[in-house]
């Protein structure tokens, strides 16, 4: 029998709050070790954010060469080297993966552990390592920023049939001929347009009446027609309910509109939803409570039921985010190196989809305001009242923005147009100053800037009921 190592902290993922914490409790004297299953990074250096966006910008230069008579710029025929997008996104990877494991080697009192990590007791954990071998490690402190990985959903015929996933689907070496595509929300979209812009036919199936449901309904079918502008087929109230392959077509039989259609692509890709890696843990030799699909519960301060354990990240559940994870570290980092009594508690979360235009959200959505029934005005404002977006030529979407009428504050904005996510950072910092509306109303922004245009949209405000 092993006897256990002992550590002063134990971090299990070395995600977007598990390597950051990693060299800070080490910084602060903490001999610790940072277990990781495979890559240094996590879901969103690897497999997540950067990869993504990276194609994301191949597409869009793509779209844009299209649209290049637009703006009396004429070119020949446009074409995809997948293989040179897909090196060029590895290269950012590794990049991005590689400086970050540098720095957690190069850090004293900071040790990194490759292997498959599970608990063994309640402060002990059992390390499968890469070359078979096993070490036993105990800490005091333990974190787990385990990460979360794509849902399979129930579809039967699923398990016969070649099935993409957000990881495998960015190494394919041919551009789909027909991408169908399961879910309509973050991953589902940016996917689906991504490789529409690369020359492939889509289609996007939503069980949901609309595609992203946390948004309001205004939002969402802007963003439907946004798809469907470049030529995306989107399929609503639709049920995949079994799916087969026959020769190199895959049939996707869906319920719609209470009516059965059968879909044939070339590719399938699912963009369900996310589940934890928790299963794989063995958390009850800790002890640890997880929720009915295994997401790791955790009170404002990150602390699960069991003593001196923590949960970061995406396996906690809630709003699933590479800056919430990060902020997840700097609330640990505040209560246990700095001491002080950082939470959770209304927290902004704000994020940004990045299809084409993007849409940034921060707050409250027009549903949630009159949910909580508070008194509100709305203000929207198309694109094409923004004189910058005129001037590039990019007026699809438009701007939104909830404001309390008692107070003026502003309670939420969602921008859906040209930098999206940086006009609505803008609006993020003003509610972070508790600034009212009429400061962005008045304020000077140089012309002409995407910016300027908040001017007209909060001015709109005043006649808003």
């Amino acid at each position: 029998m092993n006897t256990a190592e002992q550590y002063d902290a134990l971090i299990i993922g070395s995600g977007q709050a598990g390597t950051p914490l990693s060299t800070a409790l080490a910084g602060a004297g903490m001999r610790t070790v940072l277990i990781e299953r495979k890559h240094v990074g996590g879901t969103c250096v690897n497999e997540g954010c950067t990869p993504t966006k990276t194609m994301v910008a191949s597409g869009r230069v793509a779209y844009l060469a299209r649209r290049a008579a637009d703006y009396g710029v004429l070119t020949g025929p446009i074409t995809v080297d997948l293989a040179k997008v897909r090196h060029r996104k590895q290269k950012i990877v590794d990049s991005f993966r590689n400086g970050s494991q540098k720095k957690i080697e190069k850090t004293p009192n900071l040790d990194l552990v490759f292997g498959d990590a599970s608990f063994s007791g309640p402060k002990a954990v059992d390390i499968r390592l890469q070359e078979g071998r096993h070490r036993t490690i105990s800490a005091k402190y333990i974190f787990i920023n385990a990460g979360t990985r794509a849902s399979r959903p129930k579809i039967d015929g699923l398990d016969k049939v070649h099935f993409l996933d957000n990881i495998s689907v960015m190494e394919l070496d041919a551009i789909p001929d027909h991408l169908l595509i399961l879910g309509g929300g973050y991953i589902g979209l940016e996917f689906g347009q991504l490789f529409r812009r690369f020359g492939s036919r889509v289609t996007i199936v939503q069980s949901a009446s609309q595609l992203l449901v946390e948004e309001d309904p205004d939002i969402a079918e802007e963003v439907r027609d946004i798809l469907r502008q470049d030529g995306i087929e989107v399929l609503l109230d639709a049920k995949a309910t079994e799916v087969e392959e026959s020769g190199k077509s895959i049939r996707l039989h869906v319920q719609c509109n209470n009516r059965s259609t059968t879909l044939a692509g070339s590719h399938l890709l699912g963009a369900t939803g996310r589940v934890p890696n928790s299963d794989t843990l063995n958390l009850a030799a800790a002890k640890i409570k997880t929720d009915n699909h295994g997401f790791i519960q955790v009170n404002d301060r990150l602390e699960t039921n069991a003593e001196c354990i923590y949960a970061l990240g995406d396996i906690k559940g809630g709003p699933a985010f590479t800056h919430i994870s990060y902020d997840d570290f700097r609330i640990i980092r505040a209560n246990l190196i700095e001491k002080k009594a950082a939470s959770t508690r209304n927290r902004q979360v704000p994020y940004t989809v990045f299809i084409d235009p993007q849409l940034g959200r921060v707050g409250l959505t027009e549903a949630q305001a009159r949910a909580q029934g508070r008194n509100i005005r709305v203000a929207k404002m198309p694109m094409t009242r923004v004189a910058r977006a005129l001037e590039v030529d990019e007026t699809r979407g438009f701007m939104k923005a909830i404001v309390d009428s008692d107070s003026n504050q502003i309670l939420g904005a969602a921008i859906l147009g040209i930098e999206g996510g940086e006009i609505m950072s803008a609006i993020e910092i003003a509610m972070m100053g508790k600034l009212s509306y009429t400061a962005l109303r008045d304020g000077i922004f140089a012309h002409p800037t995407l910016a300027e245009a908040l001017n007209n949209l909060f001015s709109a405000m005043d006649s808003s009921s």
